[in-house]
C-alpha cells in the first residue's frame, strides 16, 4: 500500500537543503526552555566579540552586531548542526583587514563594501562547492600546514591589537611593517597609560576567567571596563578612546558597491576567507557532532556556511565563520538546537532597537583585549613538539607556513600553505618508497628484502613493488627503479614482475614510459608481467594500448600466481607455500631453501 501524501516527496527533497526546518520539524518541547536560556546567555558574549572583531577587520563595531545577527539566522535555517555558532572570528580578521586597509583608505563607507563583498564571494564560492560535493577539499591541508598557518594568524593578530591595547593606532602595510610602526610609536610616547591599564586588566581578567567553566569570563571583563570608565568619566579624564553609541535600528538590505579596480582583490580575499572558514567550521561542526552524537554532511556544512556568509553580505556584514569560544559558552548554557542561535540574533536585536547607548562607554583597548586573548588561543604548541619529535620534517613544513603568513600577511599566506601543501602531496608521489620482494622464512606472502636480508629470492626473477600512483612526476624513477633491482639481481634476470596493488592510477607520460621500460627489458631478453592490478587501472591501460601491447595472460591476479606461471614456464627448483613439492632445477643450479 502507497501511504505516500501528494506533494510529498517534493517536500522532503526541500528539507534535505533545509536542516534547521527539518529539526523543527521533530522540535522537542522540552528543548524550548533550554534554546532560549542558552540563547540569552549567548547573545551577552556575541555583543562584545562582535563588536571586537569587526574593529579588528577593520570595519566599524555595529558592523560586528550586523555580522552576527543575520547569519545566525541564515544558518539556523540551512546549517546542518545543531549546536554550531557562527560569527565575525579573529582568524578571518587579519585576512579581511588585509583587503580592506590598503583599498577603503580609511573611508568607512567604503570598508564595509569592501567586507561586505568579500562575504559575498565567500557565501557564493561555499555554496557552489557544496553543491558540488567538494566538502572534503579542506581535507586537503595537513594537520601541520594548519597548525602553521593558525599560528601565524595568531601573531597577526596579536600585533594588530597591541597598539590598541596601549592606546594608540597605528596604519602600515604588513605584519612586520605593522610592528615595527608599533616599536616606533612606543618609542615615540604615543601610548596612554590609562587605557593600557584597562586593557591589560580585562586581558588579564578574561585569561583568569576563562579557566572556570560556565564563567562569562568576556562579559564580566569587557562590562567591569567600561563601568570603570563611565564611573571614573576616563574619555575625558584619561583620553580613553571608547566605542560610543551605536547607530539605532537595524541593518538594511544592500548590494555592495565594489569598483572595478577592487574587483580582484576582493574575489581572492573572498576565496581566501571561503578555505579558513570552512577549514575551521568544518573542524568544529565534528567535534560537536561526534559528542552530540550525530553526523555532520560537510557538504552541507559548506552550503550552510556560505549561506551565512551570502545573506549576511546583503546586510551589510562582513566574513564569518563558526567560533571555537562562542560555541561552547552555547554547550555550556544548554543549546539544543539551532534556535538558540536564533534568540541570540532577537536579543542583539533588541538591544540595537531598544538599548543602542547601552555600550557607549566600552574602551577599544578592552576590545582589544578581547581579540589578543582569542588569538592566544589560536596558538598551537603542544601539538607541534610531538610532531618535531616523530616527523621533523612536516615540523619544518609547519613553521614555512607561519613565517610566510607572518612575512607576507595572511591572504599570500594562504597561497603559500595551499603551494605547501600541493608540493608536499607531490612529493610523496614524486619519491615514493619502492621494494624488491622475497620469501621471508616463516612468513607468507613475499616481502622487501631490504627489511629482511636474508629473504630469498626465486632465480632469474625479481619481484618489484611501486607503492604509489604512476604519473608524471614519478615515472621515470619508476623506470629506473625497476631496471636498477635489475641490474642488482644475483643472478640473470628472466621476468620482471611488477606487485601493482598499490597503483591506483597511470596517466599518459607513465604509460609511454612503461612502453619504453618493456622495449628496454624485450632487448634483454626480460619479460615484463603485472600483478594485482586493480581493474579501473586496467581500464586505463586498455584506453593507452599498453593492456593490448603486453597481452591479458601477463596480468596475473595475486603474486603468488605470476610465481607459479614463471615457475611452471622457467626450469627453476623452489619450494612454494601452496605447493611443498619441490619443483626440478637445471643441473647445477642451486635450490633455495623453503620455508
Amino acid at each position: 500500500m502507497n501511504t505516500s501524501t501528494p506533494g510529498g516527496d517534493d517536500a522532503s527533497s526541500l528539507l534535505r537543503w533545509l536542516p534547521g526546518l527539518r529539526t523543527l520539524r521533530s522540535y522537542d518541547p522540552a528543548w524550548l526552555r533550554h534554546d532560549i536560556v542558552a540563547g540569552v546567555v549567548l547573545a551577552t558574549m556575541l555583543v562584545p566579540v562582535g563588536i571586537a572583531y569587526a574593529e579588528a577587520s577593520g570595519v566599524g563595531g555595529i558592523y560586528g552586531l550586523y555580522a552576527t545577527i543575520v547569519p545566525l539566522l541564515a544558518y539556523a535555517v540551512f546549517g546542518p548542526s545543531r549546536i554550531l555558532v557562527l560569527g565575525p572570528d579573529s582568524a578571518l580578521a587579519p585576512v579581511i583587514l588585509a583587503v580592506v586597509v590598503p583599498l577603503a583608505a580609511g573611508d568607512p563607507h567604503r570598508a564595509i563594501a569592501l567586507a561586505s563583498g568579500m562575504a559575498m564571494v565567500a557565501g557564493i564560492v561555499c555554496i557552489a562547492a557544496g553543491l558540488a560535493r567538494l566538502g572534503f577539499v579542506t581535507e586537503l591541508l595537513s594537520k601541520p600546514i594548519r597548525y602553521g598557518y593558525m599560528n601565524g594568524i595568531a601573531l597577526v593578530v596579536l600585533l594588530s591589537q597591541v597598539p590598541k591595547l596601549f592606546g594608540f593606532s597605528v596604519e602600515s602595510d604588513g605584519p612586520l611593517r605593522h610592528a615595527w610602526a608599533m616599536v616606533d610609536g612606543l618609542l615615540s610616547g604615543k601610548a596612554n597609560t590609562t587605557a593600557l591599564v584597562i586593557g591589560a586588566s580585562t586581558l588579564a581578567v578574561i585569561l583568569l576567567l576563562q579557566r572556570l567553566p560556565r564563567i562569562p569570563a568576556v562579559l564580566i571583563a569587557v562590562v567591569a571596563a567600561a563601568l570603570a570608565v563611565g564611573t571614573f568619566d576616563l574619555e575625558a579624564q584619561g583620553g580613553v578612546s571608547v566605542l560610543g553609541s551605536l547607530p539605532q535600528g537595524l541593518p538594511v538590505f544592500s548590494l555592495p558597491p565594489i569598483g572595478i579596480d577592487d574587483l580582484t582583490s576582493v574575489l581572492i580575499g573572498g576565496f581566501a576567507v571561503a578555505l579558513v572558514s570552512f577549514a575551521d567550521t568544518s573542524v568544529l561542526s565534528r567535534v560537536y557532532a561526534a559528542r552530540m552524537h550525530t553526523r555532520v554532511d560537510p557538504n552541507q556544512e559548506m552550503i550552510g556556511l556560505g549561506a551565512a556568509n551570502l545573506a549576511g553580505a546583503f546586510f551589510q556584514g562582513f566574513p564569518i565563520s563558526s567560533s571555537s569560544s562562542r560555541t561552547p559558552v552555547a554547550e555550556a548554557a544548554g543549546a539544543r538546537t539551532q534556535l538558540t542561535g536564533v534568540v541570540g540574533a532577537l536579543a542583539i536585536t533588541a538591544l540595537l532597537v531598544a538599548a543602542p547607548n547601552l555600550l557607549r562607554n566600552l574602551p577599544s583597548s578592552a576590545l582589544a583585549a578581547v581579540v589578543i586573548a582569542a588569538a592566544v588561543g589560536l596558538f598551537e604548541i603542544s601539538d607541534l613538539r610531538r610532531i618535531y619529535r616523530i616527523q621533523r620534517w612536516e615540523f619544518w613544513l609547519s613553521i614555512a607556513c607561519f613565517v610566510g603568513v607572518v612575512l607576507f600577511g595572511a591572504i599570500p599566506g594562504i597561497g603559500i600553505a595551499v603551494a605547501i601543501a600541493i608540493i608536499e602531496f607531490l612529493w610523496d608521489g614524486w619519491r615514493p618508497h619502492s621494494a624488491v620482494l622475497g620469501r621471508v622464512d616463516g612468513i607468507k606472502g613475499y616481502h622487501d628484502i631490504s627489511r629482511y636480508p636474508h629473504a630469498h629470492r626465486i632465480t632469474g626473477l625479481v619481484l618489484f613493488r611501486w607503492d604509489a600512483p604512476l604519473f608524471f612526476a614519478n615515472a621515470e624513477l619508476f623506470r629506473d627503479q625497476v631496471l636498477a633491482a635489475v641490474a642488482s639481481s644475483p643472478t640473470p634476470v628472466r621476468w620482471v614482475v611488477v606487485a601493482a596493488e598499490p597503483v591506483t592510477s597511470v596517466d599518459v607520460t607513465a604509460a609511454d614510459i612503461v612502453a619504453e621500460l618493456d622495449d628496454s627489458l624485450n632487448g634483454r631478453g626480460i619479460e615484463l608481467c603485472f600483478a594485482e592490478m586493480k581493474d579501473p587501472v586496467k581500464d586505463k591501460l586498455k584506453r593507452f594500448g599498453l593492456f593490448a601491447r603486453f597481452g591479458a595472460e601477463t596480468f596475473y591476479p595475486t603474486v603468488g600466481a605470476a610465481v607459479k606461471a614463471y615457475l611452471r614456464s622457467n626450469p627453476v627448483q623452489w619450494t612454494d607455500w601452496e605447493d611443498e613439492a619441490p619443483r626440478s632445477s637445471s643441473p647445477g643450479e642451486s635450490q633455495p631453501p623453503g620455508r
